[in-house]
């Protein structure tokens, strides 16, 4: 039987969502705006699915705007405090942020937008800044999709409090992997992706704490309060929430899991004396490992553990095919030795300790056999 991890590029649709699904199939299908009664059905488990997942994520149900994903999420953030008339043409972001922030940055920066980057340490952690300046807008993620290291997004909230700094969290890999409240959190927004959690791609959720403030970037008929138009995705919402609701259950078995991932590491580092940790010093996701053996490309043994029907990444999956060291591992002064010989093993809540020995075995296999071959 094989194993997949790479949770962190996509999950496998829960058991829940899957069993959901097929029973939902029957019907019934129509438009959510529709007057009649199949419409107004629809309509009404979908606004109960914005009140389940609002209780669930900690915000108030207006606050929940129903989209395609983190990517839109992303744009139609940006696009709102851009286009702002008394925008000061700053942003404030990290070099660890994913390809869809970074890349937002960039265009802004060919249209005269100043971006300004906060340090990142060896392990991967943002250092906030001690300044007062304040920014059109803040993006620093919540937990990095390649290392799994955790920020210190909340304190980060207080200081862009204290600056007057609309701050945007990229919040897609933390949720589902540890607890997560909006309000606790103080963020004035935040995302999820449905694929990330065991629910149907293309689907997702922004979360706004003044949606008063967010403009739209999809035209349509009014929908999700006149801030994203177009027919609601109604089934994939339905998913999400039943992904959502079985998601609350694993937070109990977070704790385990780590401890399985970290028995995991111990047995890898113990066995191959030069693998390396990247961020084993800092609070990361406990589902993710990101591990480096220099002298051995990521790729090479990414193939050779597929060859054992075990599935990996060598990095984001966004950057797969790119065989170079991430953006993310260049910002924490990580040399193209170690940053192009790393794969990332990201796995479920259910990943068992049997799972794991699995894997560590297949790499201690892998490396026995690839050591010989050096990185060009």
């Amino acid at each position: 039987m094989s194993i997949y991890a790479d949770y962190n590029g996509t999950s496998q649709l829960k058991d829940s969502v899957k069993k959901y699904l097929i029973e939902r199939l029957d019907g019934p299908f129509g438009n959510p705006n529709a007057i009649h009664s199949i419409g107004n059905q629809i309509k009404d488990a979908y606004e109960k699915c914005r009140v389940h997942c609002a209780e669930m994520l900690g915000a108030e149900p207006h606050q929940v705007i129903f989209n395609s994903g983190s990517s839109e999420g992303i744009s139609q953030v940006f696009y709102s405090h851009i286009a702002r008339s008394n925008c000061n043409k700053k942003i404030l972001t990290s070099k660890i942020e994913h390809a869809a922030i970074r890349n937002a940055c960039k265009t802004l920066e060919s249209l005269g937008f100043q971006i300004d980057h906060l340090d990142t340490d060896s392990d991967g952690k943002v250092i906030i800044p001690k300044s007062s300046e304040g920014y059109c807008i803040a993006a620093l993620m919540a937990a990095n999709n390649e290392t799994g290291v955790i920020q210190d997004y909340r304190e980060f909230a207080q200081w862009c409090a204290s600056t007057n700094t609309p701050y945007f969290c990229d919040t897609t890999q933390l949720i589902g992997k540890t607890k997560f409240n909006f309000k606790e959190s103080n963020l004035d927004f935040a995302i999820l992706s449905a694929h990330k959690i065991g629910a149907l791609g293309g689907c997702g959720i922004l979360l706004v704490k003044k949606p008063e403030k967010l403009k739209p970037i999809i035209f349509g008929g009014g929908q999700e309060y006149a801030l994203r138009g177009g027919t609601q995705n109604y089934i994939g919402v339905e998913c999400l929430t039943v992904a959502l609701q079985d998601i609350l259950k694993c937070e109990k078995q977070f704790g385990a899991l780590e401890e399985r991932k970290n028995k995991f590491e111990q047995t890898i580092k113990s066995t191959i004396p030069e693998a390396i940790i990247i961020g084993e010093s800092a609070k990361r996701l406990p589902n993710t490992t990101l591990l480096s053996i220099p002298g051995i490309h990521g790729q090479a043994l990414q193939i050779e553990l597929e060859s054992r029907d075990i599935f990996v990444t060598t990095s984001s999956a966004c950057s797969d095919n790119e065989p170079e060291t991430s953006a993310v591992l260049k910002s924490m002064g990580i040399n193209d030795d170690v940053g192009r010989s790393v794969i990332r093993v990201s796995v479920d809540c259910d990943t068992s300790e049997s799972d794991y020995a699995r894997i560590s075995e297949a790499i201690i296999k892998a490396y026995k056999t690839l050591k010989k071959i050096k990185i060009a």
